[in-house]
């Protein structure tokens, strides 16, 4: 929560990550029940924030978002540019992706589906794209009850979903998810690909002892094992938190994080609150 870092960030302000989560958020919460989700809107936001030169892009996300296509075109764009790019994938598309987890709570093929599409819009790779499935998934089953301690526990909840992946990628998603709760956090540096933090999100979680006395306390301390692996540490706190909070609930979160918690949409934009936030996950959670 401390500001500086390469946007010049002030003391609790959100990043590109939660920047970029928004432009999903608000469109899942302005969508009516059983309507389909709008891509295409959500392409728009993306496009919307990237037009105002946000102080913080990744290079990947950057390439897709600012060629000059139109909202309609850019999920073929998104594959173009991936084809040239070859197997480089960065962790822009998993950063963003948790809002997805909340479309549908009792549906997992549909939240499976538009995890993958979402990430698509500019991480068009499969590596990207089901590191999105696997992770929306646990945190809807998180949502659920799901209550993993161990580290076997949080590996079993992320590897739940792999029938969701094909059928010849499973085996290498296994061997990710047991290398993750197997080695320490540090051998998953550096972290920009987004196997990388997948799996450095997944061991800091995995390995960040829960308190006796206080077990949802597990959250904060959990999130600061993440951070402390540096790197990419916003991405890769985005992603841990985003599953860590979904485990323990809103409840878990100190005070004082939420005092100060705040950030923009796109640049020059009012500022929004954690209170904001709240109300557009209550309004985006769906059946």
């Amino acid at each position: 929560m401390r500001g500086g870092g390469l946007g010049n960030w002030a003391e609790g302000e959100w990043t590109d990550d939660t920047q970029m989560s928004l432009g999903i958020l608000d469109v899942l919460a302005e969508r009516l029940d059983d309507e389909p989700v709008d891509l295409v809107a959500i392409g728009q936001n993306f496009l919307d924030w990237a037009a105002t030169d946000p102080p913080d892009i990744g290079n990947h996300t950057r390439e897709v978002l600012e060629a000059g296509v139109e909202a309609v075109d850019l999920l073929d764009w998104s594959n173009e540019v991936q084809e040239l790019r070859g197997d480089l994938v960065g962790n822009g598309g998993l950063m963003r992706s948790a809002p997805v987890a909340l479309i549908a709570l009792y549906d997992r093929e549909v939240v499976a589906h538009l995890a993958a599409e979402a990430s698509r819009l500019t991480h068009a790779h499969a590596d990207s794209r089901e590191a999105c499935v696997l992770w929306c998934e646990a945190i809807r089953l998180a949502i659920g009850g799901a209550s993993p301690v161990s580290a076997d526990e949080w590996a079993e909840l992320v590897a739940s979903s792999l029938d969701l992946v094909n059928e010849d990628r499973r085996a290498v998603w296994k061997e990710r998810i047991d290398e993750a709760v197997l080695l320490p956090q540090q051998a998953f540096k550096p972290n920009g690909w987004v196997v990388h933090a997948f799996q450095a999100a997944l061991s800091a979680i995995a390995h960040t002892p829960i308190p006796r006395e206080e077990p949802s306390g597990h959250l904060e301390d959990a999130i600061r094992t993440t951070v402390m692996i540096g790197g990419d540490t916003d991405t890769v706190a985005a992603i841990a938190g985003a599953l860590v909070g979904a485990r323990w609930g809103a409840s878990a979160l100190p005070d004082e994080w939420l005092e100060i918690l705040h950030g923009i949409r796109r640049t020059g934009d009012p500022v929004v609150r954690a209170a904001e936030i709240g109300d557009l996950v209550r309004s985006s959670l769906g059946s």
